[in-house]
């Protein structure tokens, strides 16, 4: 009996630990940085590749592997199936902006050159205007382009977004 205790106690604190584990997504084009991190737990790195274009390197705790998601697999007959309309409606897309409002954005830098002076002279004064309330937006005429983004987010949160919010009476939510 106590060691169904102690194995439900662990349990309880393992799917603690996993649900407030932070995932950081990391977007650096100066650096070459895409990745996904999923605490110190799993790590996916989006790398060049000269023959298949990109790859995506998995690192685990204890291993580590390779995808390639454009690679080519041979293809099998295809059985035709019946075509289903997509119904992505108005409740998918206020599930869908609950779960982008769930991530937190951390660093945001953005400098970018159009290779057209008249058009970075247009974005000029809406870059400024936004590099004085929101964040860093930057114009040059130089023609150098860099995108820095860093975001946030934690799996309550996400599991959080997917839930519809309980409407109670007079309009108030919890």
């Amino acid at each position: 009996m106590m060691l169904w205790i102690i194995l439900v106690i662990l349990l309880l604190v393992l799917l603690t630990y996993l649900l407030f584990l932070p995932i950081d997504i990391v977007l650096n084009s100066t650096n070459r940085q895409f990745f996904v991190r999923l605490g110190s737990l799993v790590r996916a790195d989006l790398v060049e590749d000269k023959e298949y274009l990109m790859r995506v390197d998995f690192r685990t705790l204890f291993m580590r592997f390779r995808y390639y998601p454009l690679k080519r697999k041979k293809s099998k007959k295809k059985t035709e199936k019946k075509s289903r309309k997509n119904k992505f409606g108005w409740s998918q897309m206020k599930t869908v902006l609950r779960l982008v409002r769930s991530f937190e954005v951390k660093n945001f830098n953005l400098d970018i050159d159009t290779g057209n002076c008249i058009t970075n002279a247009k974005l000029y004064p809406a870059f400024a205007f936004l590099d004085f309330w929101v964040g860093n937006y930057k114009v040059n005429f130089v023609g150098r382009n860099h995108l820095e983004l860093q975001l946030h987010n934690r799996p309550y949160r996400i599991i959080k977004s997917f839930i519809n919010p309980i409407k109670l009476y007079h309009g108030i939510t919890f």
